[in-house]
């Protein structure tokens, strides 16, 4: 065993504390969340949509690979440090390229996402060569296959027309989704198990509510500079009102209890398999809907802030979608972190009033300022709900229990 490798990874022993340049490496994704915002708004139909939200896959991949890999290595160690910083850096190119990602930038934008995905894997390969998990090294040998054919369509992606780039990218994509799904397999290495991905589940956990954070405070920047270049009265105030409290109702619902259950739960778990499985599910592919559900929600604000008197079909489905998919989200993860037999009924209910605000919507014409506060509002209901369930809940087992 070769010392020089091995002390590249993380002393399981206690808890896998967040490095300070694992915090700096997100700070540019809070510059990739507001682009992808930004791109939406510019383009709020449904290719625009389409498109937008096959590029918010990638970041949202290329970020939540990046903290499995520093889950396993130490960010203390300098070498992992010169990696995350490069990572950093085509992270910043990647994002700079997103508004223009199906224009002239397509290349840059391939190229850098080709680039991260194989460079990070081959790096971890290194880390982990000659290590105590040789069943992970195998499975990082198996994901640098993957990752080496899905960036293959990235790069001809980035050289194909705009029209036809799409569904280049919809295939790379595909590629990198099914991965875990299917648990990589290769030919003649067989395929990755579970019990192989020795997850440290807090560190996970608080790297993904790490990334709402920066989600929800990209959200709230919109809203500030946006009100700050309007006049001041009574309706953009309002607006102003509805989108900060929606906010705060939004933080509510993830981390007065959810966030800290979930972990809790992580923490519990003596079966890897099952805490494999559990990161698997709850963070890597179900904060998708979780994050979306913000970066949609801070083009509403935008709009209702704008045009709070009209807006399109479009402008609508941004203004409802975005907390839907929001509380979707929310609502499948804290079902899967516990062991309720249902989701939420609080989530469930704030959905059902989304949609009859989408019915009334569509009768009653109702204007995007209205549409704002009521959803803000339904937010804060289920914020309330949930917070006072949970409240009744503890208080009933603790006699219970005493």
């Amino acid at each position: 065993m070769t010392p020089a490798r091995t002390t590249l990874l993380r002393n399981r022993e206690g808890h896998a504390k967040v490095g300070f340049s694992e915090l700096f490496f997100d700070l540019v994704f809070v510059f990739a969340i507001t682009q992808l915002s930004h791109t939406l708004l510019e383009d709020l139909t449904a290719l625009g949509a389409l498109r937008t939200g096959l590029l918010f896959l990638g970041v949202w991949w290329l970020w939540i690979f990046t903290s499995w890999v520093t889950n396993w290595l130490d960010p203390d160690k300098v070498p992992v440090r010169v990696m995350i910083f490069a990572l950093m850096f085509g992270g910043l190119l990647l994002s700079s390229s997103l508004p223009q990602a199906f224009g002239e930038r397509g290349l840059a934008y391939g190229l850098a996402f080709a680039a991260m995905q194989v460079g990070r894997t081959a790096f971890m390969l290194w880390a982990l060569r000659g290590g105590r998990n040789p069943g992970n090294f195998r499975n990082f040998l198996r994901i640098l296959i993957w990752m080496s054919i899905s960036a293959v369509f990235w790069v001809l992606g980035g050289l194909a027309d705009p029209e036809s780039r799409i569904l280049w990218w919809l295939a790379a994509v595909a590629i990198e989704y099914l991965g875990p799904i299917t648990y990589f397999p290769v030919p003649g290495l067989g395929r990755s198990s579970l019990s192989d991905w020795d997850v440290e589940g807090a560190h996970l956990s608080e790297r993904c509510g790490l990334f709402i954070i920066i989600a929800l405070g990209e959200s709230i920047l919109i809203t500030g500079a946006t009100f700050a270049k309007l006049d001041w009265n009574p309706t953009t105030v309002a607006a102003f009102c509805a989108a900060f409290l929606g906010s705060v109702a939004m933080w509510w619902i993830y981390f007065d209890s959810g966030a800290e259950r979930a972990t809790h739960r992580m923490l519990q778990q003596t079966d890897q398999t099952r805490q494999a499985r559990q990161a698997r599910n709850a963070y890597t592919y179900l904060h998708l809907l979780i994050v979306g559900g913000i970066v949609v929600c801070a083009v509403a604000d935008e709009l209702v802030l704008v045009h709070p008197d009209h807006a399109d079909a479009a402008g609508v489905a941004a203004i409802i979608g975005g907390p839907g998919l929001y509380l979707l989200g929310c609502a499948w993860f804290k079902w899967v972190t516990n062991t309720r037999a249902f989701p939420p009924f609080s989530h469930c209910a704030g959905l059902l009033l989304l949609a009859a605000l989408a019915f009334a919507s569509g009768s009653l014409h109702l204007s995007p300022l209205i549409l704002g506060v009521s959803t803000s509002a339904i937010l804060m209901i289920v914020a309330a709900w949930e917070t006072m369930a949970v409240r009744r809940g503890s208080r009933e087992v603790a006699p219970a229990a005493h």
